[in-house]
């Protein structure tokens, strides 16, 4: 049987890392992989988690398994953090595997509802989104979001290719610090999408996968909250891996908003049914270091001011990019990089641009020129403006 397997497409961002890996150059630079570094190249724990996986360990006295949804503190930390009013008579969550499993159950629970959903899903966007709806076979249509000219939103194009999503179809759309790009809607811009979907009916599925990364932990809810607020029904899909650095534990959230709490109910029991389908009880360990932290003041103000300085930093690092590209340019060709929020910006380069990048200055992007900002520190911001001009970008 197992010979009849089909070998499967590799990964190009795990293929990137494997050749970065491979490369042996001195001074060689990673902006593909999408975690966060600090100045010395280190993904660190941070100490608000240290700590708080200290005092799970000194009182935790079972392993024994939690609810198919996750713990209820977890779940109810992450509510208020992501919509602060937390409608409890409408709101429906599950724990996830990662932010990655919350998007894979979104879609699942879209499809129990409607079984010829659609979903409409930016273009670009992140790889893994449409990894996942090709496997699942669901039907998808990419709307216009990134303008190669100026950089930033094309929003005419995504308000026009939006409107087309019918009552029952799912369009999925990035709540801040949008991957791979790092153009983001203003909050007037949202209120236009939302009023898209109060004419359509269509469902929003929001991608929250780096909020505190971008203008703040409120500032990046902002836009989540005004749908949350504005729409009878929508699905989140929250992730911990950045803001509180734990990629490994897989923590994540499904949240739906319901129309009324018959609704709620219901969907909170197809919720569970599909965590016990796919994999049944959801890893508790992140979760109950994020719900330790975010129900312990003094946790949760040394974890908000360390999510600062990642913030800071990575903004640090953009301005500095932006005025390095300024004065080699001698334009303002470059700016859209200061003003873009999040890990990631999109130089706008061509394949064999990047290429150039790679093999002349030993710096590994995504191939569609996605660069990883918090790769970067302040010695090598200079490295990369020079070899972005003799790239010809």
């Amino acid at each position: 049987m197992l010979s009849n397997l089909q070998p499967q497409a590799p990964d190009k961002i795990l293929m990137l890392i494997e050749e970065f890996k491979a490369d042996t150059r001195q001074g060689k630079i990673d902006l593909g992989v999408g975690v966060y570094k600090d100045p010395q190249g280190v993904t660190p724990v941070m100490r608000a988690v240290k700590a708080a996986e200290q005092r799970i360990w000194e009182t935790q006295t079972t392993k024994a398994y939690t609810g198919l949804a996750g713990e209820a503190d977890y779940r109810n930390a992450m509510a208020q953090m992501v919509l602060a009013d937390v409608p409890a008579d409408r709101l429906a969550s599950v724990a996830s595997v990662g932010g990655t499993g919350a998007i894979r159950q979104a879609l699942e629970l879209a499809r129990l509802a409607n079984p010829d959903v659609r979903v409409f899903v930016s273009d670009p966007t992140w790889p893994n989104h449409l990894s996942i709806m090709k496997f699942m076979g669901l039907p998808f249509t990419e709307y216009r979001y990134f303008d190669s000219e100026t950089r930033g939103v094309d929003f005419d194009g995504m308000k026009a290719d939006i409107a087309q999503a019918g009552r029952g179809d799912i369009v999925l759309l990035h709540g801040c610090c949008h991957n791979p790009t790092g153009a983001n809607l203003t909050l007037d811009q949202w209120s236009e999408v939302v009023a898209i979907f109060e004419k359509s009916g269509a469902i929003p599925l929001i991608d929250l996968a780096y909020q505190g990364f971008g203008d703040g932990l409120d500032a990046d809810a902002e836009a989540t909250r005004l749908v949350a607020r504005s729409l009878p029904e929508v699905l989140i899909a929250a992730s911990c891996s950045k803001n509180f650095g734990i990629y490994r534990e897989r923590t994540g959230i499904l949240m739906a908003l319901a129309e009324n709490s018959a609704a709620r109910d219901l969907a909170q029991g197809s919720m569970a049914y599909l965590n016990r389908q796919n994999f049944s009880f959801p890893p508790d360990h992140g979760a109950r270091v994020v719900s330790t932290i975010l129900t312990d003041s003094a946790l949760r103000a040394d974890w908000a001011a360390e999510l600062e300085e990642v913030r800071n930093t990575m903004l640090g690092l953009r301005d500095q990019l932006a005025s390095e590209l300024r004065d080699l340019s001698g334009s303002d060709r470059f700016d859209f990089i200061a003003r873009h929020r999040g890990m990631f910006s999109r130089l706008g380069a061509t394949p064999e641009q990047v290429q150039k990048l790679k093999t002349d200055a030993a710096i590994y992007m995504v191939g569609d020129s996605r660069l990883n900002i918090a790769g970067l520190n302040r010695d090598t911001v200079p490295v990369l403006a020079r070899a972005i001009i003799d790239a010809g970008i």
